[in-house]
């Protein structure tokens, strides 16, 4: 069971390089996307269809953001849309699948880069985001949160821990929220198997940071420790280039 996490940073401009070109080929079983900045009648999602994928998308009540999606070729038995909090599912933030044997949760945690105002609402949503998925995966002990947290956690995730140190996104407020999340029962499944450096998911577009591998891990697989006996293998993807995002990917075996 191949799964993928995705940024895509608008879905038709990622379709304008070629996204489901691309999705044809590496064919994941299920897929979560985050940024699809897209209302329903804003793209015509048939062209991943014919790939044989149900479409679940929960767009933002504001047009051309923030927005989740869940592509799936494996029927889920529930599709959750949101979470209960009117400003969270006003932007379109949490979708959630329900299968027979797992849970999985596309997510797309608020970047506070913009500002004071934005930073204390990604703050409001983490309040918020733990002791949920706490309660989720006592319901759904075999549960994955997939989707850009816009945090990275550790100073091995980002290419400049020092110049970093103030950012939004790698906070000290923030990477100790991440912590405690982990705390709760939960893995980092890319770095539960790979502690090397240089991995990223995000590249600014500024002055080839991509080009030049100065990139932040803020996209992650978090999975219950359930999951730990079925996980075989998690990568990022930083060859498919889309977005200022790449994809990770989990593997899965049941």
């Amino acid at each position: 069971m191949k799964l993928l996490s995705y940024n895509v940073n608008g879905i038709r401009a990622a379709e304008n390089k070629g996204f489901s070109t691309w999705l044809a080929d590496v064919a994941p079983d299920i897929i979560g996307l985050q940024e699809i900045k897209a209302m329903d009648d804003q793209f015509d999602w048939q062209v991943v269809r014919n790939l044989g994928y149900e479409v679940f998308t929960y767009p933002a009540e504001k047009k051309g953001y923030s927005g989740t999606a869940i592509l799936t070729r494996k029927r889920p038995n529930k599709v959750t849309k949101g979470c209960g909090v009117d400003w969270i599912d006003a932007e379109g933030r949490i979708i959630r699948a329900d299968f027979d044997d797992f849970s999985f949760i596309s997510v797309y945690i608020p970047s506070g880069s913009s500002g004071d105002e934005r930073q204390a609402m990604k703050m409001q949503f983490l309040d918020f985001f733990l002791p949920y998925i706490k309660s989720l995966s006592q319901e759904f002990p075999r549960l994955i949160i997939g989707g850009d947290y816009n945090i990275c956690h550790q100073a091995i995730d980002i290419h400049d821990p020092v110049r970093n140190a103030g950012m939004s996104g790698f906070l000290p407020e923030e990477r100790a929220w991440f912590t405690s999340y982990l705390q709760e029962g939960l893995v980092d499944s890319f770095r539960h198997l790979d502690k090397t450096p240089d991995n990223y998911s995000w590249w600014s577009y500024r002055a080839g940071a991509r080009a030049n591998n100065k990139g932040w891990r803020i996209d992650y697989h978090v999975i219950t420790e359930a999951l730990l006996p079925h996980l075989r293998s998690a990568a990022i993807l930083p060859q498919v280039h889309h977005s200022d995002h790449c994809p990770v990917e989990l593997v899965l075996q049941f």
